[in-house]
């Protein structure tokens, strides 16, 4: 898979956690190194990813930065697998030390340790956020177990497979990270907002599959398990090509009403959050199940579609608006 003109090359982020340490050396204090980690994750989530940084712009100003750290721990690793021109050793042994650093950075008891100690920046500033929130360490490792997987990819029988096998590494657990910082309602347990968290996750995963279908297939992935494939009696070649409308058609609905089970189960659940995040986390099921419909409407697995950016916008709290153009600019607005 080539390279878009929108991924930073391998250099280019080695570049850049340089220039971080340049500044993390002036650090006296957690707080000081805290932000200047969660400036440079800001940074990396505004280049990566329009919709998640916009409806990330709608939490509270202290869980915004947290989640900021989590979403550049999750973006190197897969740059890594999905990006680097690497031979497969090669991206192997980078996930192996990024998962040796992981835990070197949970063996120190503060943030500026793990700074000192050389711990690069976007593991020591998540690894913080772990032992604050009193995140399970091992989620991280069931996310790099699925950055690995897909070196070597396999095929999946089913959806159970699909999300037990891979789905719960690569975004379910992502899902718990930001579970925690976003704590619970009162009277709400944090094993019920997991569970929506879980629901939530999943339904992303697999928007974000369909909307990739041709980019997985140049990375010698798939995604769309092979019962669903065998049903109405397709290869998943044939489901590319489009040679069968009616089959690919009935495989795209059927992989959406998936999807849209999970978003269902996550809405019901949405009252399990802190009431300060669920406007962000609203927006999220908003704006990704727009994307859902268009994908479900479109019925081309060849075409990568994403919302437009004014439909984007009618999925957010029109009240809170004016935040987004200020948060192009900076990171550092609200309470």
């Amino acid at each position: 898979m080539q390279r878009t003109s929108r991924d930073w090359s391998y250099e280019q982020w080695q570049n850049f956690e340089q220039s971080i340490r340049a500044q993390l050396a002036t650090a006296h204090s957690n707080s000081h190194a805290h932000k200047i980690i969660a400036d440079a994750a800001w940074r990396v989530l505004r280049h990566y990813s329009t919709s998640f940084f916009i409806v990330t712009r709608f939490l509270p100003r202290q869980k915004r930065r947290d989640v900021e750290l989590i979403y550049a721990a999750v973006r190197y690793p897969d740059e890594i697998v999905d990006t680097f021109p690497l031979d497969s050793s090669t991206k192997r042994t980078l996930l192996a030390l990024w998962r040796t650093q992981y835990e070197r950075a949970l063996s120190y008891s503060s943030l500026l340790e793990s700074v000192r100690a050389e711990v690069p920046p976007f593991v020591a500033g998540f690894a913080d956020v772990v032992r604050r929130y009193g995140i399970p360490p091992e989620h991280y490792h069931a996310f790099l177990d699925a950055m690995e997987f897909d070196i070597a990819p396999q095929p999946f029988a089913t959806f159970d497979d699909l999300i037990e096998r891979y789905v719960y590494g690569s975004a379910i657990v992502v899902g718990y990270f930001l579970t925690y910082v976003y704590g619970t309602a009162p009277g709400q347990s944090m094993e019920e907002a997991l569970h929506a968290a879980r629901s939530l996750g999943i339904a992303l995963q697999l928007t974000n599959f369909l909307r990739d279908v041709r980019e997985d297939h140049e990375r010698r992935r798939c995604y769309v398990p092979q019962q669903l494939l065998a049903s109405v009696g397709i290869s998943y070649e044939e489901f590319l090509a489009g040679t069968h409308p009616a089959a690919t058609e009935k495989i795209i609905e059927h992989y959406a009403e998936v999807a849209w089970s999970y978003y269902r189960e996550a809405e019901k659940r949405l009252g399990t959050f802190d009431a300060s995040c669920i406007p962000a986390i609203g927006a999220c099921i908003a704006v990704y199940g727009e994307l859902t419909t268009m994908l479900e409407q479109a019925k081309e697995p060849n075409r990568r579609l994403s919302v437009p950016l004014h439909r984007k916008f009618a999925c957010l709290p029109a009240s809170k608006y004016w935040i987004v153009p200020v948060s192009l600019i900076t990171p550092e607005y609200g309470r």
